[in-house]
């Protein structure tokens, strides 16, 4: 099918959140022109295959669009290096999962059953976020520092966190932009972060999971440029820090299953099924993972972004148990579940990776799929339930300790009553 033929579909079929993707990444396209005539013809036709609509979202987003948030992919002696690993498939151009082609057709109709027709005006009025600010906690960073036996958390919405393991502070997927978006009027996130990037204790590592917008914010990346904080990615990633001013010495690139020690702590990339990709065209081309981090006293499991499959098994056998694993959970749709866990896969794979607690995160800072923002945590809550999975789900901001003093507060249930009515889910 033509990529017209495509798009058309998605907003036949009312998949409004799809169509709008399109619609910005084929923006940027434009925008970002360097002298490709193809992708620019390409860009050009996306952007125009639905007539006012189309033109009026490019006219708004062409006067705001940062060309430099896409970023630079491999190329030259980079790609050489891309080129030998494993995960690479030569005859595509591209990487790929280790279950092929699960990221296509792109999806024509959502059939989830929390999925509700939608306008795109609807989505742009960011239906599914909360109507009140989420609860905060300004995070005691001198509790937070303190030498501990224990591992310390500060979660900051989605899927940024910070760590302090054994006095080695490790921040994961950091993203303290207000936009998770090349478009800055797209993929608002819900409030404030807790801690602003220059109110961060000194970061020793930053850690990387795959590229998306999501996952990989230009902003937070550049504070760092002038710092001695480290970098570890998948491999191919560093080609956007190396654009953003972060130097090659600082950078580790690692391809699944290779291993990194700084210090005391091993870092560790393992699978993880989804997909890579900032511009629209020209996906795969760095690669996606999760990690392993552990140290002589404690062994964490991170899974970026995933849709389920047995590497949960895998590394649950390899490097299980876990003292917690911080588990992807929301932004999920069944016909996008080969690229993002659906809450009973999430359970399940906490069982998979024999872990003793579950972090769920992904979810509570950016509305990404049709559900409203609390039902991954409901959800998940249920199967915790249900299955005797010990769960922790901290306010953001808040400085918890993974020990067996930690108790689970329901703090999202007094929240939910007026926006489940709003949402239509009640």
């Amino acid at each position: 099918m033509v990529i017209a033929d495509r798009q058309a579909d998605l907003l036949h079929n009312h998949d409004f959140r799809l169509a709008t993707f399109v619609y910005r990444q084929s923006i940027v396209e434009v925008a970002c022109f360097t002298g490709n005539s193809n992708n620019m013809v390409l860009a050009i036709k996306k952007i125009l295959f639905s007539g006012a609509a189309g033109v009026v979202i490019a006219i708004g987003a062409l006067t705001a669009v940062s060309c430099s948030m896409m970023g630079e992919i491999p190329s030259g002696q980079t790609l050489e290096k891309v080129k030998r690993s494993p995960q690479y498939n030569v005859k595509e151009g591209a990487f790929s999962n280790r279950l092929s082609k699960i990221t296509s057709p792109i999806p024509t109709k959502i059939t989830h059953s929390s999925t509700k027709d939608a306008s795109l005006w609807q989505l742009l009025a960011g239906n599914g976020r909360p109507t009140v600010s989420l609860p905060t906690v300004k995070p005691d960073l001198v509790k937070f520092m303190e030498p501990s036996d224990d591992i310390k958390v500060i979660w900051f919405g989605h899927s940024t966190f910070l760590l302090n393991l054994s006095g080695t502070t490790i921040l994961i997927d950091p993203v303290f932009s207000d936009y998770a978006s090349p478009i800055p009027w797209l993929v608002k996130r819900f409030q404030p972060p807790a801690l602003m990037l220059r109110e961060l204790p000194t970061i020793d590592i930053v850690v990387i999971s795959h590229d998306h917008y999501d996952h990989l914010d230009m902003k937070s990346v550049k504070f760092f440029s002038d710092k001695p904080t480290k970098f570890i990615t998948p491999i191919g990633v560093g080609s956007y820090l190396l654009g953003w001013g972060i130097e090659a010495d600082k950078i580790t690139e690692l391809d699944w299953w290779q291993h990194h020690k700084v210090g005391s702590t091993e870092f560790i990339a393992t699978p993880a099924q989804h997909f890579s990709g900032r511009r629209g065209y020209n996906n795969n081309q760095t690669l996606w993972a999760s990690w392993v981090f552990r140290n002589a006293q404690h062994n964490i499991y991170f899974s970026g972004d995933s849709g389920y499959a047995d590497h949960f098994k895998e590394i649950g056998e390899k490097f299980g148990p876990f003292d917690i694993a911080f588990i992807e959970n929301g932004q999920y749709n069944l016909n996008w579940r080969s690229v993002h866990l659906l809450p009973e896969e999430t359970a399940q794979a906490y069982f998979d990776l024999k872990a003793k607690r579950l972090f769920p995160i992904h979810w509570g800072m950016f509305i990404l799929s049709y559900h409203s923002w609390f039902e991954p945590i409901v959800k998940i809550d249920q199967e915790a339930t249900r299955q005797g999975i010990n769960l922790v789900a901290p306010k953001l901001g808040e400085v918890i300790a993974i020990n067996d003093q930690l108790k689970l507060h329901r703090w999202w249930q007094s929240l939910i009553t007026d926006d489940a009515k709003k949402d239509g889910t009640e």
